[in-house]
């Protein structure tokens, strides 16, 4: 369709202008949305099916609310391209996800629309909650504030201690579930299996709600009074039904659940929701990827599809043969490859099977491979039990999310010395999906722990064979960070051999600068040094250098250190994490400590949140390309 065809979007530039139409031209609102959601999508890639998925919520909260000043929280934001689209950003839409454009994820720094950061999942209630309890401590009563959650991050811990905080304090707060019964893979857990079968019955929340309202303009019906009378309509319906509502349990009035893809329906019954007193949750059933028919039928595949032919619903992958294996999947077939040989090798994912290729481990042994859900810190403290017990999980989780487990590594994992491998997805610059997804702090953040070894592969082979020697006896906690995207090798494929702990290993000698790399950026060095080789002038091919892979940051190889610091005077630190605390002040540290004092300069991420962009663009502007690594030699 061509954009001159969008008969009512093209009249929307604010929120202001969607709520002059009639409700009966919202169909029509939502169906044009969609397919400029599409359209743009198919040559600007991002996240399809979740922004499909919620196209009647989107338009019916901001035709409902006074946005922006009713605030509006969106839990992970992969469903909020329809939101960026009504509120402004429609023209600036095809530079989403691109280095100086639209950012990837909601965030305040971009729009006052935008309410909260929300690229990481279940903080929606208790942010949406800290709002609303602002709004009434400011005496603000015509602010309005609405979290939007998925099932899948239901499944959150933080969404728990959200929702236990939103039923014992002061709030108007309104909670709506998007439920779609999935996440990026099927949701899973007692939470997904509680929202299926819920029975609450839509005929009696409607008469109740009807009630209320008729109480309460009578004057009958005080706030003591309505408290009161939700105890006991609870308890009463609990008794009759059998079921146990638990959001009721916990004093948030439940209202669904209903159909979410009914635009009119919403209207109405969020109109007749926007001024009830107390907290409430409004149950919605939508389907991902709802509207555009090869999403709808393979929603995972759609969830983040590249580019595509908006016509057909072709996806235009790239199969070249000769191009390497991701990380990810090297991972996936070298896992199943250690379980079919060490029975007590299980796996243990949050919520990504597929984006981590834990699958191929779970199609052959589904009873060895655990999808705990969006539940970070669960995953290492459950990793941490079954350790306990003798078995020997491989855990794996993205670099970013990790961030949310860091206690559980500590107090569940390292403490007790247990024998779990962390394996870091993710980790350093991740490109598009931009601040809230680079894996920047793992390894500095984790360096001071105890009992931790802390490892990074510079290629596929050594990923299998860290990998391997994790999988040993007695390794206690064993920390793999890789990158996302594809390796360097065309044959990944290698014979395991155990790797000694705390060994790095020098790939090329010098005598004028050393170089000290940790993990595949060690590649950017390679090809910096051969450049400097190739052009042969004085000013860069006339340097000598050395290159040595750490491959350990913890135990850090302290035979290389010495050797470096009585031979070279000049070193330069290569890594793909926060300069602060990681590789390059390791190094630092040891030859203060041992009596060398040679001119260090750390490359790595700067001291400030990247933005998003090509990963390519992103180590220009940090300081991590090949340029950039030649510059730091001969300077």
């Amino acid at each position: 369709m061509d954009k001159n065809e969008f008969t009512l979007l093209n009249k929307i530039q604010s929120p202001e202008d969607l709520r002059k139409l009639s409700v009966d031209e919202l169909p029509l609102v939502c169906k044009e949305l969609r397919q400029d959601i599409v359209e743009e999508l198919s040559v600007n890639p991002g996240h399809l099916a979740s922004s499909l998925g919620v196209a009647e919520i989107t338009v019916a909260l901001h035709y409902v609310y006074d946005t922006p000043d009713d605030r509006i929280v969106w839990d992970v934001g992969h469903q909020a391209y329809g939101h960026k689209i009504l509120t402004g950003r429609r023209e600036q839409f095809c530079t989403n996800r691109k280095l100086g454009g639209l950012k990837p994820f909601p965030s305040p720094t971009e729009s006052e629309y935008d309410t909260f950061a929300c690229g990481h999942a279940s903080n929606s209630v208790s942010a949406a909650l800290g709002m609303a309890v602002a709004a009434k401590l400011e005496h603000n009563n015509k602010r309005h504030v609405v979290a939007v959650i998925g099932d899948g991050a239901m499944s959150g811990g933080l969404a728990f201690e959200g929702l236990n905080n939103v039923s014992s304090s002061p709030n108007d707060l309104l909670i709506i579930l998007n439920d779609n019964n999935m996440s990026i893979d099927r949701s899973v857990g007692g939470m997904k299996q509680y929202l299926i079968g819920l029975s609450t019955n839509e005929t009696y929340n409607a008469i109740r709600f009807k009630a209320a309202r008729w109480l309460h303009g009578r004057g009958m019906l005080s706030e003591d009074r309505r408290k009161g009378l939700i105890r006991l309509t609870n308890a009463m319906k609990s008794a009759i039904s059998h079921q146990q509502n638990v959001f009721e349990g916990m004093n948030i009035r439940y209202f669904g659940p209903f159909d979410g893809h009914d635009i009119k329906e919403l209207v109405r019954i969020l109109r007749q929701m926007k001024d009830m007193k107390g907290p409430k949750l409004l149950h919605l059933h939508t389907q991902k990827g709802h509207g555009y028919a090869p999403a709808e039928k393979d929603v995972t595949t759609w969830h983040a599809p590249g580019k595509f032919n908006p016509d057909t619903g072709e996806r235009l992958v790239d199969n070249d043969p000769n191009k390497p294996q991701k990380y990810q999947d090297v991972f996936g077939h070298t896992l199943l490859e250690l379980a079919k040989q060490n029975p007590k090798i299980v796996g243990v994912t949050p919520a990504m099977p597929s984006g981590c290729s834990m699958n191929i481990m779970m199609k052959e042994m589904p009873d060895r491979t655990f999808d705990v859900g969006i539940a970070e810190g669960h995953a290492v403290t459950f990793s941490g039990g079954m350790a306990k017990d003798g078995l020997l999980p491989f855990c794996n989780i993205y670099s970013a999310f990790a961030q949310r487990a860091f206690d559980n590594i500590i107090h569940d994992v390292a403490l007790l010395n247990l024998n779990v491998v962390l394996c870091f997805d993710r980790a350093g610059l991740v490109g598009e999906d931009g601040a809230t997804h680079h894996g920047a702090f793992d390894l500095a953040a984790l360096r001071p722990i105890p009992n931790l070894t802390i490892s990074s592969p510079m290629d596929e082979h050594e990923l299998r064979r860290l990998m391997y020697t994790a999988q040993l006896p007695d390794k206690g906690p064993f920390v793999i960070r890789y990158p996302r995207g594809g390796g360097v090798l065309q044959d990944w494929r290698c014979p395991f051999e155990e790797i000694a702990v705390g060994t790095g290993r020098k790939l090329k000698d010098g005598s004028d600068v050393a170089v000290l790399s940790i993990g595949p950026i060690g590649n950017n060095v390679t090809e910096a040094i051969k450049r400097m080789q190739e052009m042969g002038d004085k000013s860069m091919g006339s340097v000598s250098v050395a290159h040595y892979d750490m491959r350990f940051l913890k135990p850090i190889d302290e035979q290389i250190l010495e050797e470096v610091g009585k031979k070279f005077r000049r070193i330069v630190t290569v890594e793909n994490g926060t300069k602060k605390g990681g590789l390059g002040s390791a190094v630092l540290e040891w030859m203060n400590d041992h009596g060398y004092h040679p001119e260090v300069i750390r490359l790595g991420l700067p001291d400030e949140f990247v933005e998003h962009g090509k990963v390519s663009e992103l180590q220009k502007i940090v300081g991590l390309d090949e340029e950039s690594i030649i510059k730091a030699i001969v300077s």
